[in-house]
């Protein structure tokens, strides 16, 4: 496992556990300042380090396979360009307790999908509400009418591609990320899962 994701499994299993940094170190025999740079992901603790932390917060650090987290991480990304909610959720929710990475990157596809759902589900409001009301209004315009409702159908079509093309996009890009250990970034999403 790489920093900084070591360093947050580190501090949350020592959190829950309910030891302080100084207990943590007097257990491992090294430095109260040596665990927190390693929390803070500044340092890469040493084989020695790393074995007395995995006996000390009883989870075995060296068995960790990071090559296992870019098969679901790739399946996680790739999974928002079918703008379906369920498919990260159902990944997220199997693998989050296994990796800090497929953790904060779930949460990360799981906002995004939200955000594109509820504009999806804003489009086809407007396909399904807005355009007959606007086309029932234009009526009375005569011949401009079939012009006018022409235009509107091939806009309210629009916003499906759009998202379509967006969702395709974040997702090829994130992959790509994720696999190169670049920061993920989903623009436009809004903060729903924490």
């Amino acid at each position: 496992m790489n920093q900084p994701y070591l360093g947050q499994k580190i501090n949350e299993l020592r959190q829950l556990k309910g030891l302080t940094q100084e207990a943590l170190a007097e257990k491992c025999e090294v430095s109260t300042r040596t665990i927190q740079r390693i929390e803070t992901g500044d340092v890469d603790p040493r084989a020695y380090t790393l074995q007395c932390l995995s006996e000390a917060l009883e989870f075995d650090f060296i068995e960790l396979d990071e090559s296992k987290d870019n098969l679901w991480l790739t399946l996680l990304h790739l999974s928002s360009i079918v703008c379906m909610l369920i498919i990260p959720l159902v990944l997220w929710s199997w693998k989050k307790n296994t990796s800090p990475r497929i953790d904060q990157q779930g949460r990360q596809v799981l906002n995004f999908q939200i955000t594109m759902t509820l504009s999806l589900f804003a489009a086809m409001f407007f396909m399904i509400v807005g355009l007959p009301t606007l086309i029932l209004l234009s009526m009375d315009m005569g011949e401009g009418f079939v012009i006018l409702a022409s235009t509107l159908a091939i806009l309210s079509i629009l916003p499906f591609l759009i998202i379509g093309i967006f969702c395709t996009f974040q997702g090829v890009m994130n992959t790509i990320r994720s696999m190169s250990d670049r920061p993920v970034n989903y623009p436009l999403s809004i903060p729903f899962v924490k």
